[in-house]
């Protein structure tokens, strides 16, 4: 078990929500690799030992905080293939969420990978792909144990798996969940680690990986092509920003909810509440994320799709008006359609001044449950939150971007701090991310107490669909109280430290060059450094 908090560290500083993916990161610092090195590093060994959460077929978004001060985002989302027609679909009312006809985007996370490492070795990374990669391709090889959430999550969703092409071997023991603590291996994935270490991450698109693992989606029938790997890049693009008395906050733009997490933020920062754990604080980030939900859902699309830029939505006017809107006392009309999510998050920093916000999905636990028996991908099933029907924001189309729940967040304050931040958990992100956010910089908490505090969340994360405002049992009984008769249909958790709420992280570069970091006691990880 990793230390979930870790400071006073004069060279870099990780966490993530698995033990084996902090130490990897952790080593990779100590041998003189930098924060996107060591990024990449974590990034393949989560998916080797987090399967459930993240794989080598899902996407990923990157924010980059170079020593320059610049602040870059590497989007590596998967366009759907180009079989991915309406008329493919046309036995269903909305795209299936398991099986082959859920794997209909190309895979983005390694294109990402490749970007960072790019970026790595602009700021003097030296460490060789086979150093990076060999603690993922160990753990593939040789075995991980079974963490309590992957467990649950493989009980939650046998039904709909179980006989999806790939799942029960990979996944189960005998046809049956594997209890925690079982040992499973993923053998064809390790090859592909190690083959990808030799021939390099571009292999995994246009070389002999690629061609693998474009036979094993045509053979199951999935809408994805040679041709679609062979032309996927991930891309550089501009953050978007919000700037508030704190400072600089920055998030990934569209096809990501990147808008909605600065939404909040930028609204509560406009209603200027003074106290920390009142109702005034809790009630006004729930008010801000419905607003800022709203307008993700009306907005958010595929960038070559955008009505209009996202930044008109954090221009001050447009705040200005959305905060005259929120109530200080009572709730707002609630629900909208629920989203879902399965994530994982990850952050690291050096003293050089690299801050790295990383995450990596596959959407829904375990994506569309299929791995390809060649290469052991995972495949995600991103493109279930596409629409069938006609005249709809986020339409099926071929080569069309879904939309999604991911988004990294990172900020630069005022007082000199760098702080790369961030969670799991669909709807939950931006919630969680202001929770994190206001405690810490607004209210000057602890880093590990902002983390570990209470949580709330409104609608769905990962878990069942809710439609209420769900809050872990720890918070003050007045405080609940005063939230339910304020016209919040509130539902308190069994849980102390519930899943619902996700699983937060952050680590910071101090002014003075020290880096700290800490990660959720709801997760399997941690924060180390050295």
């Amino acid at each position: 078990m990793a230390d979930l908090h870790s400071a006073g560290h004069r060279r870099g500083v990780v966490c993530a929500p698995h033990a084996a993916a902090v130490e990897a990161g952790r080593a990779i610092l100590a041998e003189g690799g930098n924060a996107l090195e060591a990024m990449v590093a974590m990034a393949a060994t989560i998916a080797a030992v987090y399967p459930h959460m993240n794989h080598l077929g899902g996407d990923g978004f990157w924010l980059i905080r170079e020593p320059s001060g610049r602040v870059r985002a590497v989007m590596a989302p998967g366009p759907a293939g180009r079989n991915a027609r309406p008329e493919l679909y046309r036995d269903y009312e909305t795209v299936p969420t398991r099986g082959p006809l859920a794997a209909l985007t190309v895979p983005g996370a390694i294109g990402g990978w490749m970007l960072a490492l790019q970026a790595a070795n602009a700021n003097g990374g030296k460490l060789p792909l086979d150093v990076l990669l060999s603690n993922a391709s160990g753990h593939a090889r040789d075995g991980y144990r079974v963490t309590r959430s992957q467990n649950q999550l493989t009980e939650n969703h046998l039904a709909e798996l179980k006989d999806v092409p790939g799942f029960a071997a990979t996944f189960l023991v005998d046809g049956k969940v594997p209890a925690v603590g079982t040992t499973l291996k993923q053998q064809a994935l390790a090859a592909t680690l190690e083959q990808l270490a030799h021939a390099g991450l571009d292999d995994f698109y246009r070389g002999d990986i690629g061609r693998e693992i474009a036979a094993d989606l045509e053979r199951i029938g999935s809408p994805v092509t040679r041709e679609d790997l062979h032309r996927y890049e991930a891309k550089i693009a501009e953050p978007l920003r919000a700037d508030l008395s704190a400072g600089t906050v920055y998030n990934t733009g569209a096809p990501t909810q990147g808008i909605a997490s600065l939404m909040i933020l930028a609204l509560f920062d406009r209603l200027g509440v003074t106290e920390g754990e009142s109702f005034d604080h809790i009630h006004s980030l729930v008010e801000a994320t419905k607003r800022a939900i709203r307008t993700r859902d009306r907005a958010v699309t595929d960038p070559a799709f955008l009505a209009h830029p996202l930044g008109r939505y954090l221009e001050p006017r447009f705040i200005a008006d959305e905060a005259m809107k929120i109530d200080r006392r009572k709730a707002a009309r609630w629900p909208l359609a629920p989203g879902e999510g399965d994530t994982i998050w990850m952050g690291s920093a050096d003293a050089s001044g690299l801050v790295v916000s990383y995450i990596q999905s596959l959407y829904w636990e375990f994506g569309s449950g299929c791995v390809l028996p060649a290469t052991g991908v995972l495949m995600q099933n991103r493109g279930a939150s596409s629409s069938l029907q006609s005249g709809a924001l986020n339409p099926l189309m071929p080569g069309r971007l879904p939309i999604h729940t991911l988004n990294p967040a990172l900020a630069v304050l005022r007082d000199g701090r760098i702080i790369a931040y961030g969670c799991m958990g669909g709807d939950g992100q931006p919630q969680t991310q202001s929770a994190l956010f206001t405690r810490y910089v607004t209210f000057g908490q602890p880093l590990a107490d902002a983390i570990d505090r209470p949580r709330w969340v409104l609608g769905r994360t990962w878990g069942a669909a809710r439609t209420s405002l769900c809050l872990e049992p720890r918070f003050d009984g007045n405080l609940i109280d005063a939230l339910a008769n304020a016209g919040h249909e509130v539902e308190v958790l069994d849980d102390a430290y519930s899943d619902v709420m996700g699983h937060a992280g952050a680590v910071v570069l101090h002014k003075d060059g020290t880096c700290e970091g800490a990660h959720d006691p709801r997760a399997d990880g941690g924060a180390a450094g050295v």
